[in-house]
């Protein structure tokens, strides 16, 4: 099967490398691309409502080479007072009351419109046209086009961008699909589903140079800026280990969502939003309150808590570490491929008198990842506690902590050479962050970046690839039971 992220000038840009003698491949090694790349031969290609799409090596955690884009564009320039025209794919809890109800009403302030929804149910695009519409007069459209069909939003000329909130395991081709079709990206974290996937979407941008964002909003936040200037300006010198969690607690056990009734073949393409993963019948046994019947594992229970299983979602590691993960490399002032990551994860018992875990993915987890230069990040995230580490990262002279600011402490022994206290982070090199975690400040960071054709968003995609490495390692290393080294040069995978 052919792939391109470049229309006709390059093909193929993915390798599919076998492991040296003595080693294990866990992932896909998956060469940088150069013209010289042989073609790979990737799993079954499906089609699936007039999708073309390839079949996901579930177990072996590899998604396989994306088919071509039916579109192929550039693009057009965008200048400093042009109106961006959107359209927005996937419309659950997310795309809509996330992005979507922002965009339309504050479209004049951002000089955006949006005329176009996609979504796999009808309900969603239902009421995502009814939020258009009634924005009209601000940053909707009296009449959006709304289809279950992506490809058919990306046939759109006028369309300029899109923003991706789909599950997981449908970023990689939609958004690799955008770029070639010319529209500049905001990717939902986390970036994707599968490593192999990522290093796809990665070059397809290098290629393509459209503007992506990925929805890691803490990347937006002044705070982690300032402590990569303080960190680079060497306030706590050499850096040797970083920390930090994202911890919940729910009774109802995390990402159980209320189960629509009427959902149904009649208004709801399941096949289509399987995807890549596993083919699975379509079962439905009712309607379920948020938390009930937290044990189900029909398709309704899938479609609306994907992130329980594992052919959808890492869970925490997908969903709640990327916004950790894409500000503590930004903090480090030298964000690097992890060179070894492991990781250990536990289930906890949900609801009173069951004897089965409620979900596949872990509900808590810890994440050691190395890096070339030298420091270690700690993470750890949980579903059924809600005490966290404090955020810091440890140099050998001082420490950085993270709280409402950003403060050094120095290590005692070098308190008379080393300077602590409160980091600035009203430094006007800063001014273009925002306070503090902010949705609106990190899409307007992708819109400012569109206008200037600046592929440097704040977390852009070289960022976001390095933190997907991170993430799917740690997968790798929890499901498999042991420790995952990385060649960033080779992008080799070995346990």
């Amino acid at each position: 099967m052919e792939s391109g992220t470049n229309g006709a000038s390059r093909r193929d840009f993915l390798k599919v490398a076998t492991g040296a003698a003595g080693a294990v491949v866990t992932g896909v090694a998956v060469a940088p691309a150069t013209a010289q790349t042989p073609v790979a031969k990737g799993p079954a290609t499906l089609t699936t409502s007039g999708i073309a799409h390839p079949v996901a090596d579930a177990p072996n955690m590899k998604g396989g080479i994306f088919p071509k884009g039916t579109v192929m564009a550039t693009g057009r320039v965008i200048g400093a007072n042009d109106r961006i025209i959107l359209g927005f794919v996937g419309l659950g809890g997310q795309g809509t009351n996330g992005h979507l109800r922002g965009f339309v009403d504050d479209g004049l302030n951002r000089n955006t419109k949006v005329v176009a929804g996609c979504d796999v149910y009808d309900a969603y695009n239902v009421r995502g046209a009814d939020i258009i519409k009634k924005a009209a007069d601000k940053g909707g459209d009296a009449n959006p086009f709304m289809t279950r069909d992506y490809t058919k939003l990306l046939a759109r000329k006028d369309i300029d961008a899109i923003m991706l909130s789909t599950p997981e395991h449908w970023h990689s081709q939609i958004a690799i699909h955008a770029m070639q079709a010319g529209k500049h990206v905001y990717i939902e974290k986390p970036l994707s589903r599968y490593l192999d996937e990522a290093f796809q979407v990665h070059d397809t941008a290098v290629a393509t140079k459209r503007v992506v964002q990925v929805g890691s909003q803490g990347c937006s936040d002044v705070r982690w800026h300032a402590a990569a200037k303080a960190i680079k300006d060497g306030r706590i010198g050499t850096l040797v280990m970083g920390q930090g969690s994202y911890c919940r607690n729910n009774p109802k056990g995390e990402w159980n969502y209320e189960i629509h009734e009427g959902i149904g073949p009649a208004n709801f393409d399941w096949n289509l939003w399987l995807g890549s993963a596993p083919r699975r019948a379509w079962t439905f046994e009712g309607f379920a309150k948020d938390g009930d019947q937290f044990a189900r594992t029909d398709s309704g229970a899938r479609f609306r808590r994907y992130r329980k299983y594992n052919d959808y979602s890492a869970g925490i590691m997908g969903d709640l570490m990327p916004h950790k993960l894409h500000p503590f490399l930004i903090a480090s002032g030298n964000p690097e491929y992890p060179t070894r990551v492991t990781a250990l994860g536990t289930n906890t018992v949900h609801g009173p008198g069951t004897k089965h875990n409620d979900r596949e993915v872990s509900d808590t987890i810890q994440v050691l990842a190395e890096f070339p230069s030298g420091w270690s990040m700690l993470f750890v995230g949980s579903t059924v506690n809600e005490q966290g580490l404090q955020d810091m990262i440890r140099g050998d002279k001082g420490t950085v902590y993270f709280g409402n600011g950003v403060e050094v402490k120095i290590e005692r022994p070098y308190a008379e050479d080393y300077e602590g206290g409160k980091v600035d982070t009203n430094d006007a090199a800063l001014a273009k962050y925002a306070p503090f975690e902010n949705i609106p400040a990190h899409e307007k960071n992708w819109l400012d970046c569109i206008r200037k054709g600046d592929v440097n968003t704040n977390c852009n995609i070289d960022l976001a690839t390095k933190v997907q490495t991170i993430i799917s390692l740690a997968e790798m290393s929890e499901r498999k039971g042991k420790a995952i080294s990385f060649d960033p040069k080779t992008r080799k995978v070995t346990m």
